[in-house]
């Protein structure tokens, strides 16, 4: 009995270390805005900072005209972790945001995956954005360049005020994106910006993280 026991015991423990590193944390914002967390900044700057609400800390995002990042440079397979999973939410869309033109291509809130390149132009980069007019699961390209692809994760008023919890399969996203397997992840950004509609926006952020297979 003892060693069955034993046997139980291990056998448990080793499903529990496999579930642990199918999960890749990228960040959760428990102790704050961790200083690997880099801002770029494109045209003026979006604040954000970590704030307490009902769910726990979260980044809070808030752009007036502005356009400045969050990027946090970590390379990651996506044959391991293909699955990006967050939640998030927004005060409000952008009435004059439209993806489909440089004059609205501005979001309320997005995350995207940075696929780097030694030659900057061939950069590409996956955006999961809330978007305002393209309808929801609609992928396009940036109007600026066709390097970047985005995404309508959510779009619209619906869900306005409310927590969303998303994930996205980013190696199937690429592959139907670009036709062929993606080279290694090399950054993640997260991006509330109003610079080309001249509007202002709020959002919040949490739990971002790469889900394994």
């Amino acid at each position: 009995m003892k060693y069955i026991l034993v046997f139980l015991l291990l056998f448990f423990q080793a499903l529990f270390v496999s579930a642990q590193e199918k999960t890749l944390s990228i960040e959760g914002f428990e102790n704050g805005l961790r200083p690997e967390w880099q801002e770029k900044v494109f045209k003026g700057r979006t604040a954000y900072k970590v704030v307490r609400d009902a769910t726990g800390n979260a980044l809070k995002a808030q752009s007036h005209g502005s356009a400045s990042a969050l990027i946090l440079e970590k390379k990651i397979d996506l044959k391991e972790f293909p699955v990006l999973s967050w939640r998030w939410k927004v005060e409000n869309v952008l009435v004059k945001g439209d993806a489909r033109k440089k004059a609205g291509d501005d979001y309320a809130a997005r995350i995207y995956v940075i696929f780097p390149h030694w030659f900057f132009p061939k950069t590409r980069t996956i955006n999961y954005i809330w978007a305002n007019k393209l309808p929801q699961g609609a992928t396009v390209p940036n109007p600026f360049t066709a390097n970047a692809v985005m995404i309508a994760v959510e779009t619209g008023e619906n869900h306005v005020g409310k927590w969303k919890q998303e994930s996205r399969n980013v190696l199937a996203d690429y592959r139907a994106i670009f036709g062929e397997d993606p080279p290694l992840v090399g950054a993640i950004a997260i991006m509330t910006d109003t610079d080309n509609t001249g509007g202002a926006a709020v959002a919040w952020y949490d739990d971002l993280r790469f889900l394994g297979k």
